[in-house]
């Protein structure tokens, strides 16, 4: 009887806390302003009865723009002839992409007037069959699409001439520790480079590897890197042949100059920026350098051209200093000097 009575105290107590859970007040937060309310009702989303008008009008209100924004594309899908707007709308891009792929030949177009340009909704239709969908690897060209015409064709050709060694085939790779030792370079800058020139990478089990010859290419390694002794900074570059600072590695680059790469520095071959600039004649007694000759006759940079130019004395031009030929200058200063008495005409 004792465990009945607990049994019955122990169920009394549960209903009123089941009353007392059910009659105390629910909050909610507001589905439009986000205020917090009290409610005795679970469906009840708004705070007021202005919150739900204002909530119902913008749903209307979302509704007609996408509605708006819907029906100009459900238009074109019935045009055939679109300006490149309409076009540019139809693609989901830009108008001027629209001239870009027009420019490239890619979407083919028709001027009316001088105003007025049409797409045919075919041809953009024809300009995504013709170019397919081609994963691009890093640093490497995307493959060109092939039709199946010029696949007939090539496959004929290719029966009636004898098979030869694909050239273009890479064999040899640096991994990218080889290059960074080897070069003395970061991996950022050594992958910004590659991504620059167009490095074809192979990447195996996490590891990228870099064609040989490519990369021989973009660092300037046709010559044995090791039998060159002598190197120069840019700094020593501009400042011992006289060329711009800022015009080094352009000129370097053109005349294609040997250069190497360590702990973010670069130094160029010393032996054949010589070769280019002719630094053996400047120390040629053959030779006058301006400067020279205005210090030895008392001329001024003006007329040392005026007379170069009228008796058309050989000069040699290295780095932005001219070389003039030591005998034909003494010659004509010393007719000028015969025939006026001086060196310079007052």
């Amino acid at each position: 009887m004792a465990d009945m009575s607990l049994l019955a105290e122990r169920y009394v107590k549960m209903i009123v806390e089941h009353i007392n859970i059910s009659s105390m007040p629910k909050t909610r937060k507001c589905a439009h302003c986000g205020k917090v309310f009290t409610t005795s009702s679970g469906m009840k989303k708004y705070c007021s009865e202005e919150c739900a008008e204002q909530a119902k009008e913008t749903r209307k209100k979302r509704q007609r723009d996408f509605l708006r924004a819907v029906e100009p594309v459900m238009e074109l899908q019935q045009q055939e002839y679109l300006t490149f707007s309409k076009a540019a709308i139809l693609l989901g891009c830009t108008r001027q992409y629209v001239y870009k792929l027009v420019e490239q030949g890619k979407l083919p177009a028709s001027r009316m007037s001088s105003r007025m340009a049409l797409v045919r909704r075919s041809d953009i239709e024809k300009m995504f069959e013709a170019n397919p969908y081609n994963r691009v690897i890093p640093c490497s060209k995307p493959k060109k699409a092939v039709s199946m015409k010029n696949v007939s064709v090539n496959s004929k050709k290719q029966k009636n001439q004898p098979a030869s060694p694909n050239s273009d085939e890479i064999l040899e790779y640096y991994s990218g520790e080889e290059v960074m030792q080897t070069y003395k370079v970061k991996q950022s800058w050594l992958y910004t480079t590659a991504k620059r020139h167009q490095i074809p990478v192979c990447r195996i089990s996490g590891r990228n590897y870099y064609s040989k010859k490519h990369v021989d290419a973009v660092f300037g390694t046709s010559v044995d890197l090791d039998a060159i002794i002598d190197w120069l900074s840019p700094q020593e570059v501009a400042k011992r042949y006289g060329i711009n600072l800022t015009a080094v590695r352009s000129y370097a680059y053109r005349h294609k100059i040997p250069s190497k790469r360590e702990y973010g520095h670069t130094y160029y071959s010393q032996s054949h920026f010589d070769e280019l600039r002719r630094t053996d004649l400047v120390s040629d007694d053959r030779y006058y350098t301006s400067a020279e000759v205005v210090v030895k006759y008392g001329l001024s940079k003006a007329n040392v051209g005026v007379i170069v130019k009228k008796h058309h004395i050989t000069k040699v031009k290295v780095g932005r200093n001219n070389l003039l030929v030591r005998e034909e200058f003494d010659k004509v200063m010393a007719e000028r000097l015969e025939q006026f008495g001086s060196y310079r005409l007052q």
